[in-house]
Protein backbone atom coordinates (compact mmCIF):
# COMPACT_ATOMS: atom_id res chain seq x y z
CA UNK A 1 0.00 0.00 0.00
CA UNK A 2 1.56 3.30 -1.18
CA UNK A 3 1.67 5.83 2.10
CA UNK A 4 1.09 8.55 -0.25
CA UNK A 5 -2.69 6.77 -0.79
CA UNK A 6 -3.73 5.92 3.65
CA UNK A 7 -6.14 8.51 3.86
CA UNK A 8 -8.16 7.81 0.87
CA UNK A 9 -7.97 4.22 1.71
CA UNK A 10 -9.09 4.68 5.50
CA UNK A 11 -11.87 7.09 4.15
CA UNK A 12 -12.78 4.05 1.68
CA UNK A 13 -12.73 1.50 4.05
CA UNK A 14 -14.37 3.36 6.72
CA UNK A 15 -17.41 4.34 4.76
CA UNK A 16 -17.83 0.68 2.92
CA UNK A 17 -18.09 -1.05 6.62
CA UNK A 18 -20.40 1.99 7.87
CA UNK A 19 -22.35 1.52 5.34
CA UNK A 20 -22.80 -2.05 5.07
CA UNK A 21 -23.62 -2.05 8.84
CA UNK A 22 -26.48 0.71 7.65
CA UNK A 23 -28.44 -1.62 4.93
CA UNK A 24 -28.62 -4.63 7.63
CA UNK A 25 -29.38 -2.21 10.61
CA UNK A 26 -32.19 0.32 9.92
CA UNK A 27 -32.49 1.81 13.23
CA UNK A 28 -27.97 2.33 12.99
CA UNK A 29 -28.72 4.12 9.95
CA UNK A 30 -32.02 6.37 11.35
CA UNK A 31 -29.07 7.44 13.83
CA UNK A 32 -27.00 8.40 11.95
CA UNK A 33 -28.22 10.46 8.50
CA UNK A 34 -28.81 13.62 7.92
CA UNK A 35 -31.98 14.99 8.99
CA UNK A 36 -31.89 19.09 9.19
CA UNK A 37 -35.31 19.09 11.34
CA UNK A 38 -33.18 16.73 13.94
CA UNK A 39 -30.29 19.22 13.66
CA UNK A 40 -32.25 22.05 14.09
CA UNK A 41 -34.73 21.13 17.11
CA UNK A 42 -32.82 18.35 18.84
CA UNK A 43 -29.05 19.91 18.51
CA UNK A 44 -28.42 16.65 16.59
CA UNK A 45 -24.94 17.93 14.76
CA UNK A 46 -22.78 15.20 14.91
CA UNK A 47 -25.59 14.18 11.65
CA UNK A 48 -23.95 16.81 9.75
CA UNK A 49 -20.36 14.32 9.74
CA UNK A 50 -22.48 10.72 10.47
CA UNK A 51 -24.39 11.24 7.11
CA UNK A 52 -21.61 10.97 5.02
CA UNK A 53 -20.48 7.56 5.74
CA UNK A 54 -24.11 5.76 5.09
CA UNK A 55 -25.34 5.06 1.63
CA UNK A 56 -28.88 4.07 0.67
CA UNK A 57 -28.44 1.22 -1.64
CA UNK A 58 -24.87 -0.65 -3.24
CA UNK A 59 -25.13 1.44 -5.94
CA UNK A 60 -25.15 4.28 -4.33
CA UNK A 61 -21.95 3.00 -2.35
CA UNK A 62 -20.21 1.60 -5.57
CA UNK A 63 -20.48 4.73 -7.07
CA UNK A 64 -19.03 7.12 -4.21
CA UNK A 65 -16.48 4.55 -3.43
CA UNK A 66 -15.40 4.87 -6.72
CA UNK A 67 -15.10 8.30 -6.96
CA UNK A 68 -13.19 8.27 -3.69
CA UNK A 69 -10.80 5.74 -5.17
CA UNK A 70 -9.80 7.33 -8.19
CA UNK A 71 -10.30 11.01 -7.06
CA UNK A 72 -8.95 10.81 -3.24
CA UNK A 73 -5.58 8.90 -4.71
CA UNK A 74 -5.16 11.65 -7.17
CA UNK A 75 -6.05 14.61 -4.32
CA UNK A 76 -3.74 13.15 -2.27
CA UNK A 77 -0.89 12.70 -4.47
CA UNK A 78 -1.08 16.40 -5.45
CA UNK A 79 -1.31 17.98 -2.15
CA UNK A 80 1.69 15.88 -0.77
CA UNK A 81 4.03 15.82 -3.82
CA UNK A 82 3.36 18.70 -5.73
CA UNK A 83 2.09 21.50 -4.10
CA UNK A 84 4.10 23.60 -1.33
CA UNK A 85 2.50 22.44 1.67
CA UNK A 86 4.57 18.90 1.49
CA UNK A 87 3.48 16.86 4.73
CA UNK A 88 0.78 19.68 5.53
CA UNK A 89 -0.68 18.31 2.22
CA UNK A 90 -2.66 15.52 4.20
CA UNK A 91 -4.20 18.27 7.12
CA UNK A 92 -5.37 19.99 4.42
CA UNK A 93 -6.84 16.49 2.25
CA UNK A 94 -8.67 16.09 5.87
CA UNK A 95 -9.92 19.66 6.58
CA UNK A 96 -11.36 19.59 3.23
CA UNK A 97 -12.57 16.01 3.35
CA UNK A 98 -14.19 17.15 7.07
CA UNK A 99 -15.29 20.56 5.82
CA UNK A 100 -17.49 19.19 2.97
CA UNK A 101 -19.28 16.72 4.81
CA UNK A 102 -20.69 19.76 6.91
CA UNK A 103 -20.60 22.41 4.07
CA UNK A 104 -22.30 19.78 1.42
CA UNK A 105 -25.52 20.04 4.03
CA UNK A 106 -26.44 23.72 4.23
CA UNK A 107 -28.20 24.23 1.08
CA UNK A 108 -30.76 21.73 2.66
CA UNK A 109 -30.28 22.49 6.33
CA UNK A 110 -31.83 25.89 4.79
CA UNK A 111 -34.25 24.46 2.59
CA UNK A 112 -35.55 21.59 5.27
CA UNK A 113 -34.68 22.66 8.67
CA UNK A 114 -38.05 22.76 9.38
CA UNK A 115 -38.99 19.27 7.76
CA UNK A 116 -39.34 17.03 9.85
CA UNK A 117 -39.76 14.02 6.95
CA UNK A 118 -36.43 14.83 5.44
CA UNK A 119 -33.67 13.07 5.14
CA UNK A 120 -30.29 12.08 2.82
CA UNK A 121 -27.05 9.88 3.10
CA UNK A 122 -24.20 9.34 1.57
CA UNK A 123 -20.58 10.85 0.59
CA UNK A 124 -21.93 12.29 -2.75
CA UNK A 125 -20.53 15.90 -1.45
CA UNK A 126 -17.60 14.95 -0.20
CA UNK A 127 -16.43 13.48 -3.20
CA UNK A 128 -17.95 16.49 -5.57
CA UNK A 129 -15.48 18.65 -3.19
CA UNK A 130 -12.73 15.88 -4.03
CA UNK A 131 -13.76 15.85 -7.68
CA UNK A 132 -13.44 19.76 -7.72
CA UNK A 133 -10.70 20.25 -5.80
CA UNK A 134 -8.64 18.19 -8.09
CA UNK A 135 -10.28 20.23 -10.90
CA UNK A 136 -8.94 23.47 -10.00
CA UNK A 137 -5.26 21.74 -8.74
CA UNK A 138 -5.12 19.86 -12.63
CA UNK A 139 -7.45 21.81 -15.15
CA UNK A 140 -6.01 20.49 -17.96
CA UNK A 141 -5.88 17.09 -16.65
CA UNK A 142 -8.48 14.48 -18.76
CA UNK A 143 -11.95 13.53 -17.90
CA UNK A 144 -15.15 11.94 -18.71
CA UNK A 145 -17.93 10.64 -17.56
CA UNK A 146 -18.54 7.31 -16.70
CA UNK A 147 -19.91 4.70 -19.76
CA UNK A 148 -19.17 7.96 -21.58
CA UNK A 149 -15.80 7.26 -22.95
CA UNK A 150 -14.96 10.98 -24.16
CA UNK A 151 -11.76 12.95 -22.59
CA UNK A 152 -12.28 16.77 -22.39
CA UNK A 153 -9.78 19.05 -20.00
CA UNK A 154 -10.86 18.90 -16.44
CA UNK A 155 -11.93 22.61 -16.09
CA UNK A 156 -14.37 22.15 -19.25
CA UNK A 157 -16.28 19.01 -17.33
CA UNK A 158 -16.48 21.04 -14.30
CA UNK A 159 -18.33 23.41 -16.05
CA UNK A 160 -20.75 21.16 -17.87
CA UNK A 161 -21.13 18.76 -14.61
CA UNK A 162 -21.93 21.54 -12.26
CA UNK A 163 -23.91 23.13 -14.84
CA UNK A 164 -26.12 20.12 -14.84
CA UNK A 165 -26.24 19.62 -10.81
CA UNK A 166 -27.75 22.85 -11.17
CA UNK A 167 -30.28 22.53 -14.20
CA UNK A 168 -31.09 18.81 -11.71
CA UNK A 169 -31.35 21.14 -8.56
CA UNK A 170 -33.86 23.00 -9.68
CA UNK A 171 -36.23 20.69 -12.18
CA UNK A 172 -35.80 18.06 -9.24
CA UNK A 173 -37.48 14.42 -10.65
CA UNK A 174 -35.49 12.17 -8.62
CA UNK A 175 -34.61 11.58 -4.70
CA UNK A 176 -30.68 12.98 -5.24
CA UNK A 177 -29.08 15.13 -2.98
CA UNK A 178 -27.87 17.46 -6.30
CA UNK A 179 -27.84 20.69 -3.60
CA UNK A 180 -25.63 18.64 -1.70
CA UNK A 181 -22.97 17.85 -4.81
CA UNK A 182 -23.47 21.38 -5.52
CA UNK A 183 -22.29 22.77 -2.39
CA UNK A 184 -19.48 20.01 -2.19
CA UNK A 185 -18.23 21.42 -5.20
CA UNK A 186 -18.65 25.20 -4.06
CA UNK A 187 -16.64 24.22 -0.97
CA UNK A 188 -14.12 21.98 -2.90
CA UNK A 189 -12.98 25.05 -5.14
CA UNK A 190 -12.85 27.75 -2.66
CA UNK A 191 -11.22 25.83 -0.51
CA UNK A 192 -8.20 24.91 -2.68
CA UNK A 193 -7.74 28.01 -4.07
CA UNK A 194 -7.06 29.43 -0.73
CA UNK A 195 -4.91 27.20 0.93
CA UNK A 196 -2.74 26.47 -2.28
CA UNK A 197 -3.46 29.86 -3.70
CA UNK A 198 0.23 30.11 -5.62
CA UNK A 199 0.19 26.41 -7.09
CA UNK A 200 -3.34 27.27 -8.88
CA UNK A 201 -2.68 30.43 -10.26
CA UNK A 202 0.18 28.50 -11.94
CA UNK A 203 -1.85 25.57 -13.32
CA UNK A 204 -4.61 28.39 -14.96
CA UNK A 205 -1.56 30.30 -16.42
CA UNK A 206 -0.33 27.24 -18.04
CA UNK A 207 -3.79 26.59 -19.14
CA UNK A 208 -4.07 29.93 -20.43
CA UNK A 209 -0.44 30.71 -21.84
Amino acid sequence: METAFLSTYILLGVIVIVSIKGFNDRDFMEKYLYSPYLVKHYNQWYRMFTHAFLHGDATHLIFNAITLFLFGQNLEKILTEYTPHGKNGMIIYWVLVLGSMVFSTLISYARHKDNQYYRSLGFSGVTSAMVYGFIILAPTAQMSVLLIPIDIPAWIFGILYLAFEIYADRNKKTNIAHDAHIAGAIFGVVFIFLTNIDYVILQFNTLFS
